[in-house]
């Protein structure tokens, strides 16, 4: 198998390089992974991918010299080709939990190790969480636009078999059902779910009989699953669901049928078909015969399919999940905010690029209602170790402040709340410290952090903006080092 720690870019590679060569390999940086803006709209992200980064840090260092000759080569690399080969990473991760909702600007994932090693992880951790985070979050969507279940199944649209198996693990986390693709299934645990295609109908020729002989071979070599027969594949009204009603009868598969039973509708007016198709069915006695719906949904049409009063128990949602095909492209960056020490930042005309320095830490604070429960009112980011960071974990009254407008502000009284940080430990000394969890565990840590959430900031259109801050210490660090640089670049001269 590909060790994809080392699916990276070149400069990971030559700056590391420059880090071995003067010394600086071994100093102590801290690099955040977080993104600055949701897609779509989104309030929030869902992450996903933890796993997959934890596994990536830690197979540094086990590749064979000859691997890295083969894009170093040279004399000139010699040395510090044969220190790859032993690179192992020997620092610190603290992560977000994989079903955790995040906000833009919140360390998703923070690396504290020698900048070398820290350095080189910043492709491979991108390209896992970008993709995973991207997929958990539109499937998110897609699930929230419906009380009822979502299939995924988009891994012939995915972008290649990596994509698909892990892109399903991150659909399931945030909402869907089930997968189709067995992989994902294997490797997790859990169940994959498919039926028929339009291809098993036609193999039995394109006639109507050769639909019915289709359905009642696939029902008597299926018998004690779910049973799904596609009904689209000559017309649906005509003759697919009243072959469907036929071979159920014929096999003896009726309401009483325990592992239940139903039909597929891929094509055609969706609304419109399955009004129809349901009061078929239930004229002939068939009242729990499910209607599964496909056809390049998306979380807008499935809103739009129940706006209408459509009469479908589930939907399978293919390439809108398994690409996120609105918004392909998540935008997680990895910065460096800590080197021995010194807080740093990256200085940028385009105010969304900014970056808050230091080693830091969120913590997301919650009230009692006592009909809702645990409620989440705030997330306000610290820097390890601050005056704020005290007063929360010392139970203590305090205010945050918006970062955008000092006059905006909410106090939380001493007693009032509870709290608790978003990220971590997950890696220590480059050793994994954190209990390994199952999809299953993950989907309802999803689920249940969601549910904190007020309804207002769960819908879909213009939600309501939950409170994201960050304290004052972080805040005046941040204000600190950029008059400090302002400074510095208005008096700057060269001969």
């Amino acid at each position: 198998m590909l060790n994809y720690s080392y699916c990276s870019d070149k400069y990971q590679y030559t700056m590391g390089k420059s880090f071995f060569e003067t010394g600086r390999k071994d100093t102590v940086a801290v690099f955040n992974l977080f993104y600055r803006k949701a897609p779509e709209n989104n309030n929030w992200a869902v992450v996903s991918g933890t796993d997959e980064a934890i596994e990536c840090a830690l197979n540094l260092g086990k590749a064979a010299p000859d691997f890295f000759e083969k894009f170093l080569p040279g004399e000139a690399y010699a040395e510090f080709r044969n220190y790859l080969s032993t690179m192992k990473f020997t620092g610190d991760i603290y992560a977000m939990r994989e079903g955790e909702i995040a906000f833009p600007n919140q360390p998703v994932i923070t690396v504290v190790a020698p900048l070398i090693e820290a350095q080189v992880l910043e492709t491979p951790l991108l390209c896992i969480m970008n993709h995973q985070m991207a997929v958990a979050t539109k499937a998110s969507r897609v699930c929230r636009a419906t009380d009822r279940p979502v299939s995924e199944f988009g891994s012939r649209r995915a972008h290649g078999p990596w994509a698909a198996v892990y892109g399903a693990k991150a659909a399931i986390i945030a909402g869907c059902a089930s997968s189709s693709n067995i992989l994902t299934g294997v490797l997790n645990g859990v169940p994959s779910t498919g039926t028929m295609a339009h291809s098993f109908v036609t193999s039995y020729g394109s006639s109507v009989e050769g639909e019915h002989k289709a359905f009642v071979d696939y029902i008597e070599t299926h018998r004690g699953e779910n049973l799904i027969l596609l009904i689209d594949t000559y017309d649906t009204l005509k003759c697919g669901v009243l072959n469907a009603i036929r071979s159920f009868r014929e096999c003896g598969i009726d309401d009483g049928y325990a592992p239940g039973y139903g039909i597929r509708l891929d094509s055609g007016d969706l609304a419109y078909l399955s009004v129809k198709v349901r009061k078929i069915l239930d004229e002939h006695g068939m009242k729990h015969c499910k209607i599964f719906a496909t056809n390049s949904l998306d979380e807008y049409l499935i809103s739009d399919l129940e706006r209408q009063g459509a009469r479908i128990d589930s939907y399978g949602v293919g390439d809108a999940i398994a690409t996120s095909k609105a918004a392909p492209c998540f935008g997680n960056v990895y910065k460096l905010v800590q080197i021995d020490g010194e807080p740093v930042l990256k200085r940028s005309e385009d105010t969304i690029k900014l970056i808050n320095p230091g080693f830091q830490v969120t913590y997301r604070i919650m009230r009692h209602d006592p009909d809702q429960g645990d409620i989440y009112k705030a997330d306000v980011t610290c820097l390890r170790g601050d005056t704020l960071t005290r007063s929360i974990e010392a139970g203590e009254a305090f205010t945050i402040f918006d970062e955008n407008d000092r006059f905006k502000h909410k106090t939380f009284e001493a007693g009032s709340y509870a709290w608790r940080t978003l990220q971590e430990p997950v890696v220590r000394g480059g050793v994994r410290c954190c209990p390994e969890h199952s999809l299953q565990e993950k989907k309802a840590f999803y689920n249940d952090t969601l549910m904190h959430f007020s309804p207002s900031e769960r819908r879909l259109i213009n939600p309501h903006y939950y409170k994201v801050d960050i304290s004052e210490d972080l805040y005046k660090l941040k204000i600190g080092i950029l008059d400090s640089l302002n400074k510095e670049i208005a008096e700057f001269r060269i001969d």
